[in-house]
This record gives structure tokens, C-alpha cells and sequence, in this order.
């Protein structure tokens, strides 16, 4: 199963504390689901508020990006600025 390390605390607030956890999701278009479903709020925190990291490289559209068995997907609070 992939394995998801939320970095910062922006979604411990969704998760109850929880920083690390495993999902079925294939791809990541299906991990953003499933986070909602699980964590109802998370998955559009993800979408417009975290950056994403898949098995160490960083997408800027992670979408269509696969997820496999044992992969490791970081989400990484966004950094604002002006």
C-alpha cells in the first residue's frame, strides 16, 4: 500500500494528529478522494494548500501521477509569499 507523511501540522487538524498513514489510492487524482472520504475537508486542503512529493521527486500537477505498492507520498504545506 502507499505509505502518506503529512509534513508541518497543517493536517493534523483533519486527521486528529496523524501524520503518517497507508491508502488503497492508485494514483494520486484517487489519494485525494480517498483523504476526503477518511478526513472530510483534507483532500481540498491537499489540492490547494500542500505540495506533493512521490517517491522523492516533486510534482507540480501530481494528478495523473501512479502511486505503487510501497511508495512513499509526502504532502508538504505550501509556502506563501508576496
Amino acid at each position: 500500500m502507499p505509505h502518506v507523511v503529512f509534513a508541518g501540522s497543517d493536517a493534523s487538524r483533519f486527521t486528529g494528529g496523524r501524520t503518517e498513514l497507508e491508502v488503497t489510492a492508485t494514483t494520486f487524482r484517487r489519494l485525494v478522494r480517498e483523504l476526503d472520504e477518511r478526513f472530510p475537508g483534507l483532500g481540498a486542503r491537499v489540492e490547494v494548500g500542500m505540495a506533493v512529493a512521490i517517491d522523492g521527486v516533486i510534482y507540480q500537477d501530481a494528478y495523473a501521477a501512479p502511486l505503487a505498492e510501497g511508495s512513499e507520498i509526502v504532502l508538504i504545506p505550501k509556502i506563501g509569499g508576496g
